[in-house]
């Protein structure tokens, strides 16, 4: 099993930036990617990025984004701390939502294991 603790978050103007991280435990050995999803009140969860979770040099760099965040958020691991972080810059009021970190196994498999959840409020 693994586990996914997140922190970060909290409250930012329009324009600032936020990171949250997301601690994995457990199992980890199995993780093939982990993901960053949010959903605001009343909306779908929407994707926000995946980084494949690997040690291998030549793979580290494999990140995908969601279109409402490319070039405004990046994700990076740390290897040694099995953490993985979201770094949020200019930030826009349409950023609120409860951010989500999760895993999954394989490639084409599902995110099967959730993070608790945390709140990002941006205010314009």
């Amino acid at each position: 099993q693994v586990q996914l603790a997140e922190s970060g978050g909290g409250l930012a103007q329009a324009g600032g930036s936020l990171r949250l991280s997301c601690a994995a435990s457990g199992r980890t050995d199995t993780i093939y990617a982990m993901g960053w999803f949010r959903q605001a009140p009343g909306k779908e969860r929407e994707f926000v990025a995946r980084i494949k979770w690997t040690t291998s040099d030549s793979e580290a760099g494999i990140v995908l984004y969601g279109d409402s965040v490319k070039g405004r958020f990046t994700t990076a691991r740390d290897n040694a701390k099995d953490t993985v972080y979201l770094q949020m810059d200019s930030l826009k009021p349409e950023d609120t939502a409860v951010y989500s970190c999760t895993v999954r196994k394989t490639a084409t498999g599902r995110y099967d294991t959730w993070g608790q959840g945390t709140q990002v409020t941006v205010t314009s």
